[in-house]
């Protein structure tokens, strides 16, 4: 859609909007964020509980265990989340900008220029589709990490919990506990795919403000308002 167009030395500039994340996939990119952040505070906590409860000699301080249940709510609604947003990249109509992104990853020329469009010695390339091939491969590698951790959260989750669901995670990702070398193993790795996240969040933030200053298409409210803005020039 239209939305402005103005003349500019006998140039027409046209502005305009193209849908570039359909509502599921912005209200589940909020979904995993905010579980991200709680994740990793609890996480931390599980691991060093520096909070203390005032003695009492009733049984109804469980502090710790109360913050251990909500990090496996949380945990359960990450990869409920991440696999409907697998599904949604690969099958939802208003995907389709994303799955055109995959191209660009075969273009040598593109991540020549892309990179030195970040490196402020180029100018950035036209792409096709949602994400240059530098932001492709960043979050396909996220979503790596984001597997290996919900593969190793449930195989400790599995460890403690026995019966019902936990019973059923044993069985179907026992074999976690094997590939890992041990529990002791499984805990280190969740524990190191945490920091990545810790360093992606903030570089992250840093990178989309950074785009959207040098080039004000849209970038940093795409993710709310799911509207990405080019211009076309007509003589």
């Amino acid at each position: 859609m239209v939305t402005r167009t103005e003349i500019d030395t006998g140039i027409a500039k046209e502005i305009q909007q193209h849908l570039e994340f359909g509502a599921t996939t912005r209200f589940l990119h909020w979904v995993r964020a905010f579980m991200i952040v709680f994740l990793v505070a609890s996480g931390f906590y599980i691991a060093y509980p520096f909070l203390q409860p005032d003695a009492s000699g009733e049984p109804v301080i469980f502090l710790q265990a109360y913050n251990r249940a909500f990090h496996c709510m949380a945990g359960f609604v990450l990869i409920a989340a991440s696999i409907f947003r697998v599904y949604l990249f690969f099958f939802a109509p208003s995907s389709r900008p994303e799955r055109l992104s995959f191209w660009q990853l075969l273009n040598p020329l593109v991540w020549i220029k892309t990179i030195g469009a970040y490196l402020f010695i180029a100018k950035h390339p036209h792409i096709k589709g949602a994400y240059n091939p530098l932001q492709f491969t960043t979050y396909f590698v996220l979503g790596l990490v984001t597997l290996v951790i919900c593969l190793t959260g449930a195989n400790l989750y599995a460890n403690v919990y026995h019966d019902g669901l936990g019973g059923v995670i044993g069985i179907c990702f026992g074999w976690v506990d094997s590939v890992c070398g041990g529990l002791a193993n499984v805990r280190a790795i969740h524990h190191i795919a945490t920091w990545v996240f810790i360093v992606f969040v903030p570089v992250h933030i840093y990178l989309v403000i950074w785009n959207s200053v040098r080039y004000p298409n849209g970038g940093a409210d795409a993710m709310v308002s799911g509207i990405r803005y080019s211009e076309e020039r007509r003589i």
